[in-house]
């Protein structure tokens, strides 16, 4: 058997059903290979280990009487910081936060919670999720297991670094884009972007999805299970669907016939990296030889498109920050900073221009997937960057080049997810990114999972030095 921190979600559900495992057993171990990572990669916030065997005492009663409480009863859990959990600050990886209690589990958090997950912490991000880094005035810097001087990406940088790592199986990430699906191709995980309004989510907002972040796409399918039940307080939720998410493994039989683009080129953006493009084509011939139908799918994001979003989120940080006092805003991180205050001298057209193309992005993305059953690209077009480094052009006036092949998938509501590809010769994964049609979250797990089978095995997960 794998070393108890590796067991996938099956895995430990099956151990528990037959008590040949315990959750306290398996939570002790979680915790301390946490111990031994911890000091190098700084993924966690709240990680209060005394209250995770809390949770797992309780789980293991559960299991000794044969009543788990859910899908999930006794499976180590992480939860991004900004999703809140009851009685904890909430500080969105910014030292400008006022630290105040939450008084509600966030519906991602309560969906975990109630399906028997221990959680043991919550994970770090950036300032206030606007970076594709670890770089946070509020958490210490967090880094990527695979090479500790890269970034592990962002914002759901310690859910990357923690799945990696393994801080046990599940993870919990948002993205709003490209924020679960970056750290996912950097870390070399799995992550699921859904449908909008497939998981019910607290705040909502455009183009904003909580997921799940694992090493595998079963248990991504198994989270899906517990994080799309109903939650009212998602105003943008879909109607509920009693989805078939068990359904996720129907072999590499799934691609056969399937019409699918690829798309090496986003249209902006920073250029794809020879090695990462290598990849990409790989992973296509890989779904030509199981009887897919590959074609070029033609760029279709816009410079305008690109600045347009850029320069309106840029807006709605400043007014943000605005409503802070001077003390507290100071505390903000410098290139957030910088990035918000390059709004400050834009007029009302302007505003208005800018948001347009989030919806005009939309449009693109839709017109230009309408063809195909499935997009696959690259998720991001480089390998994880500099750690120090809050993106990879170190540039407030340019800070999201690197987005322009996720981004798109967020505005369309269209779900997608990235899966390690390969490596570079450095030794650093490499994210194939797969979209499919709005709804079609089902689908895309499928044909994830059949690229898990075609790739073959992946390199060793790293290890603590």
């Amino acid at each position: 058997m794998s070393a108890l921190h590796a067991l996938s979600a099956q895995e430990l559900i099956s151990a528990y059903r037959s008590r040949t495992l315990s959750p306290v057993a398996v939570t002790q171990a979680v915790l301390a290979h946490m111990e031994r990572w911890e000091p190098l990669l700084h993924a966690t916030y709240l990680w209060r280990p005394d209250l995770a065997l809390v949770q797992a005492k309780a789980s293991e009663a559960r299991w000794l009487r044969g009543a788990p409480c859910g899908l999930l009863d006794g499976i180590p859990t992480t939860i991004k910081e900004n999703i809140s959990t009851l009685g904890d600050p909430t500080p969105l990886g910014t030292a400008a936060t006022e630290l105040i209690a939450a008084s509600a589990d966030a519906p991602p958090a309560a969906r975990m919670r109630a399906a028997g997950a221990v959680i043991l912490c919550k994970t770090t991000m950036p300032d206030y999720g606007m970076l594709s880094s670890g770089l946070s005035s509020f958490h210490a810097l967090t880094r990527n297991p695979w090479d500790l001087s890269k970034t592990p990406g962002g914002s759901s940088a310690g859910g990357g670094a923690a799945a990696a790592a393994g801080y046990g199986p599940l993870h919990v990430g948002t993205d709003i884009g490209g924020s679960l699906r970056l750290p996912a191709s950097w870390c070399g995980i799995y992550s699921l972007k859904p449908s909008l309004g497939r998981v019910p989510i607290d705040p909502p907002y455009t183009g904003r999805a909580a997921g799940p972040m694992t090493r595998s796409v079963a248990d991504a399918a198994l989270m899906m299970q517990v994080l799309s039940l109903p939650d009212a307080r998602d105003s943008m939720s879909l109607p509920y669907q009693a989805i078939e998410w068990a359904r996720f493994d129907q072999g590499t039989e799934k691609l056969r016939g399937l019409k699918i683009g690829l798309m090496l080129d986003a249209g902006c953006g920073l250029e794809v990296q020879p090695e990462v493009h290598a990849a990409i084509e790989n992973a296509a011939r890989l779904f030509e030889q199981a009887g897919a139908v590959v074609m070029p799918m033609q760029p279709f994001l816009t410079r305008a498109m690109l600045d347009g979003m850029d320069h309106a989120w840029r807006m709605r940080s400043l007014m943000d920050l605005k409503t802070l006092p001077e003390g507290r805003r100071a505390k903000v991180l410098p290139f957030i900073q910088a990035w918000a205050d390059s709004a400050a001298d834009m007029t009302g057209p302007q505003v208005f221009a800018a948001f347009s193309q989030f919806h005009a992005t939309r449009l693109a993305a839709v017109r230009a997937s309408a063809e195909f059953d499935y997009v696959i690209s690259p998720t991001a077009p480089m390998p994880a960057f500099d750690a120090e480094l809050p993106s990879p052009t170190n540039d407030p006036l340019h800070p999201l080049e690197h987005i322009a092949f996720t981004v798109p998938w967020n505005m369309s509501e269209q779900p997608a997810a990235s899966i390690a590809c390969g490596f570079t010769t450095s030794g650093l994964p490499i994210g194939l990114q797969i979209a499919g049609k709005r709804f079609d979250d089902l689908g895309v797990l499928q044909v994830s999972r059949a690229f898990e089978l075609l790739r073959g095995p992946q390199r060793t997960w790293p290890t603590p030095s």
